[in-house]
C-alpha cells in the first residue's frame, strides 16, 4: 500500500499510542521524536486528525530529509486538511518530483487539481497514477468520479457526443461506478433515448442498490409512457431509500394524479416537508381544477404565486381557471403575465391562441400558435390547433391549408412506428369487425351523428368496437355504452391509454375498419391511427378537412359537401356516401316546436347558435345586410364566449360600425342544459349560417327546431356542409351560390311571416322523413362502403399503405443519435444482469408508450375548444443527483373544437 493514503489505526490507551510492536509507548513531554519515530508518530497524530501536531513532526522530519517522500505526502495531507490546498500541492509535487511514479502523491495532486475545478489536469494526475501502479485501487476511482464530471461539464456545455465519451471512459476505468451510469441515463433521457436511458439508470441502482435519484429517473420514463404502476414502483422504491426525497414525492404525486388516486395526499405531503414548495401548489390545483373544485383550485394557484410571483405556469392555470368561469379578461391578462414572465413559454402562446380564437380574432390566434410552434416545433396542441383555426377563414383559393396538413402529417407520423401486416382473415364476404375511436360519446355534437350506426349497425355481419377516450361520462355516454353491449359489440374505455397502447388493443381485437372521429378536434387519437393497427383506416364526421395522415386510407363525404369535380385536396382517398354523409339523431330532450316568434312579436327574428370563430367579419358585414334591409327585425345570437364583457362590446361594436344598431342585437352565453339549449331557438325566425366553416350540429337542430337556415354554397368541404343537409331534407332552394344571393334568400323568408309559419310547422317532421334523420337506411350505405373498402383490400389495394412507400423513400428527417459500439458495450445490459434488474424486482415492466398532455374537456355542444391546464411533470435529476434541474411542471395546452 502506497504510503500516506490511508490513516494508520491505533487505540487510544491512557494517552499513550501503541508502537509498531503493539506496546505502548509513553507520550513525550519535554522532546519531540526523531528520526523514524518522529515520521511513525506523525503518521498516528494524522490518523487521529491531530493535522497541527502532525505537519510540526512531518516538518522536522522534512528538515532534515527534503527528500523523504513519505513526509512530503504526509505533510501534504495535513496542510489540504487545514484548506491550504497550494501549500499541499507544492509538497506532493516535490514528492512526484523526488519518485515520478508514486501514485499517491500523483491522486493527490488530482484531488486538489479537481477541488479547483481544473478536471483536465485533475484526469491526468489520475491517469499518471493508474500507469505508475495499475493496482492503486483509490487512482482509478477518483478517476473515473473527474471523468464523471469532466462528461457533465462538456454535456452543459453543449457537447453532448464528448460528454457521452467521458461517461464511457469513466466506466472503462471503473466499471461499477454507478453515478456514470446514471449520467449516461440523464443524457439519453435528454436525448430521447428512453430505451437506453432506463438501462443505464437500472445499471445505475444494480451497482447502488441505495441510489435513489436512479429509482426516479426510472420512475419518470415510465410514467411518460403511460406505464403508471411502473412508475409508482419506482417512486416508491426511490421513497423506501429517501423518504425526504421532495422530487420523488412530487413525481409520485403526479403518477398517481393520472391514475387517479392518492394525488392530494402526496401533494400535501410535499407540502408538509417545504410549506414553500410552489410546484406541490400548482399541482394540487390541477387536481383541483379536474375535480372542478374551480375555487379550490385558484386558491391553491394563488399560493403557488404567493411564494413564486413569476411562476408561469401558475399564472398560465389561473388563466385556464378564469376561461372555464368565463373571465376572459382575467384569463388574457393572466396568461400574458406567463409570458411576460417566461417569454419562451410555449403553451401559454398555445393558449393565448386558443382565447383570440373564442374571441373570433381568428388572424392573431394564428399567430399565437405559430408563435409557440416556433418555440416548441413539436408542440402537437399548437400544431393541430393552428390546422383547425386556418377552416375558419379558408376559401379554398389556394393549396396553403392542405400544404400545412399534409406537412403536419408527415412530421407526426416520424413519432410513431406503423403496421404493415396484419392477421385480419382475408375474405371478401366475411363478417367485418368496425372500430370506431372517439373522445366524444357524450353530450358533444359529433355523438348525434354517431348514434344511427351505434344503433342500426348489422350486427351479425359487422362487430363493433367502441373506443372511447371520454374525459368524464354522462348519461349519453351510459346510454351508447349499454346499447353496443347489448347488441353484442365491445365497448373500451381507453381515456388515459396511451395511443400506442390503444393501437396493440386494436390488433388485438383484430379490427379490420378503424374509424376515427375526431380529426384535429379535443383529446383525438391521431397517434393511434399513426401506428396503422387497422389494415383500412378511415376518418370521418369530427373534422371538416383532411386529417393530413398518410395513414389514414379513406375520408367519408357525399357528392353535395365534396363534389367529384372538387378542386380540394386531400391525403386520404374520399368515398362519397349514396345520400348525406351525416344522419342526425334528435335530442330526447329538444321539446316541441313553439310558434314563430314573429307573429307575436311583430318583427323577424335572425340567428346563430354557431361558434363565434365562425362568424367572420364578412359573415358580420352579410348579415349586417340582411338586418338594415329588414325594418325592426333584430339578430339573436348565441356562443360561450358572450359571458365576457368585451367580447359582447366589441361583437356589438363591429355591427355598429356596419350600420346595425347595438340595440336590435340580443347577445346570449352558453347555455348548459341541452333542453333549454334546444327551446333557445324559440327565439328566432330563421337561421343564418356561417361561411366559409358552415354550422353543423347547429343547422339540424335549427331544422328540428322549425327553423329554416339560409347557407352558402362554396368551394371547400366546410362550406358545403350546410349545402348537403338543406337539399338532403328538402329546402335546397335555401342554398345561396353568393353572398348577394343569401341576403335575397333571407330577405325572401323574412318578407312571408305566414310562409315562415306553415314551413314551421312541417319542418321537424320533414327533417324526419328525410335521408338526414333515416338511420336504418344510412347505416346500410355505411355499411356498403365498408364492404367495398373490405373488398379492396381484399385484392390488395391499399391507399394508404402506397403513401406509405412513398414516404419511406423520402429524405426523413434523422434525429435519433446511434450509440457507438464501446457506448453500446458499456451500457447494455446482459441477460443475466436484466434478470437482476431493481426494476424488475419492483415488478415493473418495460411495455413502451407515447407521454400523454391532460386535456380537460369543457365543451359545449357546439363543441368549444378547453384550455388545458399546466401539471407538473416527473422530475429528472441531473449530474449523479446532485444537482436537480428546476421543479418543472405540465403545462396545460388547449384542446381543440369540434364541430
Amino acid at each position: 500500500m502506497q504510503p500516506g493514503m490511508e490513516p494508520l489505526q491505533g487505540k487510544e490507551s491512557n494517552g499513550a499510542v501503541p508502537d509498531c510492536n503493539g506496546a505502548a509507548a509513553p507520550p513525550a513531554k519535554q522532546q519531540l521524536p526523531e528520526g523514524t519515530d518522529a515520521l511513525r508518530y506523525a503518521n498516528i497524530l494524522r490518523s487521529r486528525n491531530k493535522f497541527a501536531d502532525a505537519l510540526q513532526l512531518y516538518s522536522t522530519v522534512l528538515d532534515k530529509d527534503g527528500t523523504n517522500v513519505e513526509a512530503l505526502i504526509g505533510k501534504g495531507i495535513c496542510l489540504q486538511a487545514q484548506s491550504l490546498p497550494r501549500q499541499a500541492l507544492d509538497c506532493f509535487t516535490e514528492a512526484v518530483k523526488v519518485d515520478p511514479k508514486n501514485a499517491c502523491a500523483l491522486t493527490h495532486c488530482g484531488m486538489i487539481y479537481k477541488d479547483e475545478g481544473h478536471l483536465v489536469e485533475a484526469a491526468e494526475a489520475y491517469q499518471k497514477a493508474r500507469s505508475a501502479d495499475p493496482s492503486y485501487k483509490a487512482a482509478a476511482e477518483f478517476l473515473a468520479i473527474v471523468l464523471t464530471d469532466l462528461g457533465t461539464s462538456l454535456k452543459l456545455a453543449g457537447n453532448t457526443e464528448d460528454g457521452i465519451q467521458k461517461y464511457c471512459e469513466a466506466l472503462e476505468v471503473d466499471s461499477h461506478y454507478a453515478p456514470a451510469y446514471y449520467n449516461l441515463g440523464v443524457v439519453y433521457s435528454e436525448m430521447m433515448q428512453f430505451d437506453v436511458a432506463l438501462t443505464c439508470y437500472e445499471k445505475a441502482a444494480l451497482e447502488r442498490p441505495l441510489y435513489a435519484e436512479a429509482y426516479c429517473n426510472m420512475g419518470v420514463i415510465y410514467k411518460n409512457r403511460g406505464e403508471l404502476d411502473a412508475a409508482i414502483a419506482c417512486y416508491d422504491r426511490c421513497l423506501t431509500i429517501s423518504p425526504n426525497f421532495e422530487i420523488a414525492k412530487n413525481n409520485m404525486a403526479i403518477a398517481l394524479t393520472d391514475l387517479g388516486t392518492k394525488a392530494i395526499v402526496f401533494y400535501e405531503l410535499a407540502l408538509h416537508f417545504n410549506p414553500r414548495c410552489a410546484e406541490a401548489c400548482n399541482n394540487l390545483g390541477v387536481i383541483y381544477k379536474d375535480r372542478d373544485n374551480l375555487d379550490k383550485a385558484v386558491e391553491c394557484y394563488q399560493m403557488a404565486l404567493s411564494i413564486k410571483p413569476n411562476f408561469s405556469q401558475s399564472l398560465n392555470n389561473l388563466g385556464v381557471v378564469y376561461t372555464v368561469q368565463g373571465k376572459m379578461d382575467a384569463a388574457a391578462s393572466m396568461i400574458e403575465k406567463a409570458i411576460l414572465a417566461n417569454p419562451t413559454y410555449a403553451e401559454a402562446y398555445n393558449n393565448l391562441g386558443v382565447l383570440y380564437r373564442d374571441a373570433g380574432s381568428i388572424t392573431l390566434s394564428v399567430q399565437a400558435y405559430e408563435r409557440c410552434l416556433q418555440i416548441d416545433p413539436d408542440s402537437r396542441n399548437a400544431g393541430q390547433n393552428r390546422l383547425l383555426a386556418m377552416n375558419y377563414i379558408d376559401e379554398g383559393s389556394d393549396d396553403r391549408l392542405y400544404d400545412a396538413h399534409r406537412e403536419w402529417g408527415k412530421r407526426f407520423m416520424k413519432l410513431y412506428a406503423q403496421y404493415t401486416s396484419w392477421d385480419n382473415i382475408r375474405v371478401a364476404d366475411r363478417p367485418l369487425v368496425i372500430g370506431y375511436v372517439s373522445p366524444d360519446f357524450f353530450t358533444h355534437s359529433v355523438s348525434y351523428f354517431v348514434e344511427a350506426p351505434l344503433t342500426h349497425h348489422d350486427y351479425t355481419n359487422c362487430k363493433v368496437v367502441v373506443y372511447s377516450g371520454v374525459v368524464k361520462a354522462d348519461a349519453k355516454t351510459l346510454r351508447f355504452k349499454d346499447k353496443v353491449l347489448k347488441k353484442g359489440g365491445v365497448w373500451r374505455d381507453i381515456y388515459g391509454i396511451d395511443e400506442k397502447k390503444v393501437a396493440t388493443l386494436v390488433r388485438e381485437d383484430k379490427v379490420d375498419i378503424l374509424v376515427e372521429l375526431t380529426g384535429h378536434t379535443a383529446n383525438n387519437k391521431l397517434g393511434t391511427m399513426a401506428c396503422r393497427p387497422a389494415p383500412i383506416q378511415v376518418t370521418w364526421i369530427g373534422y371538416p378537412n383532411t386529417t393530413g395522415l398518410p395513414a389514414i386510407d379513406y375520408r367519408i363525404t357525399d357528392s353535395l359537401a365534396d363534389s367529384p369535380n372538387t378542386n380540394q385536396r386531400h391525403v386520404e382517398e374520399l368515398v362519397r356516401l349514396p345520400e348525406s354523409f351525416l344522419c342526425y339523431t334528435p335530442s330526447p330532450e329538444a321539446g316541441p316546436v313553439c310558434p314563430t316568434p314573429a307573429i307575436s312579436n311583430g318583427f323577424v327574428t335572425f340567428g346563430s347558435f354557431n361558434n363565434l370563430a365562425k362568424i367572420t367579419p364578412k359573415v358580420m358585414q352579410v348579415w349586417a345586410r340582411i338586418l338594415c334591409a329588414v325594418p325592426n327585425s333584430r339578430l339573436v345570437v348565441k356562443c360561450k364566449p358572450f359571458c365576457c364583457d368585451s367580447i359582447r362590446q366589441k361583437f356589438l361594436s363591429t355591427l355598429e360600425e356596419l350600420g346595425l344598431e347595438s340595440l336590435r342585437v340580443d347577445l346570449l352565453p352558453l347555455i348548459h342544459l341541452n333542453h333549454d339549449h334546444m327551446q333557445a331557438y324559440s327565439l328566432m325566425d330563421i337561421s343564418l349560417d356561417t361561411f366559409p366553416y358552415a354550422g353543423t350540429t347547429t343547422t339540424c337542430e335549427s331544422l328540428y327546431m322549425g327553423v329554416p337556415c339560409v347557407t352558402m354554397a362554396g368551394s371547400v368541404h366546410a362550406h358545403n356542409v350546410g349545402v348537403s343537409l338543406l337539399t338532403k331534407v328538402g329546402l335546397g332552394r335555401l342554398v345561396a351560390k353568393t353572398e348577394d344571393e343569401y341576403v335575397s334568400l333571407a330577405l325572401e323568408l323574412a318578407s312571408d311571416v305566414s310562409a315562415l309559419e306553415e314551413l314551421r310547422k312541417s319542418l321537424r317532421e320533414l327533417m324526419i322523413k328525410s335521408p338526414v334523420c333515416d338511420g336504418e337506411s344510412f347505416t346500410r350505405g355505411l355499411e356498403s362502403a365498408y364492404r367495398s373498402m373490405w373488398h379492396r383490400y381484399c385484392d390488395g389495394d391499399s391507399p394508404a399503405l402506397r403513401r406509405l412507400e412513398v414516404l419511406a423513400g423520402e429524405d426523413l428527417d434523422k434525429t435519433a443519435v446511434k450509440l457507438a459500439d464501446l457506448k453500446a458495450q458499456r451500457v447494455n445490459a446482459t441477460a443475466e444482469e436484466d434478470n437482476q434488474s431493481p426494476l424488475k424486482k419492483a415488478d415493473a415492466t418495460s411495455k413502451g408508450g407515447e407521454p400523454q398532455i391532460m386535456v380537460n374537456d369543457v365543451s359545449s355542444p357546439e363543441g368549444n375548444q378547453a384550455l388545458v391546464t399546466a401539471k407538473a411533470q416527473p422530475q429528472i435529476m441531473v449530474n449523479g443527483g446532485s444537482s436537480p434541474h428546476s421543479p418543472s411542471v405540465r403545462c396545460e395546452a388547449n384542446g381543440h373544437s369540434s364541430r
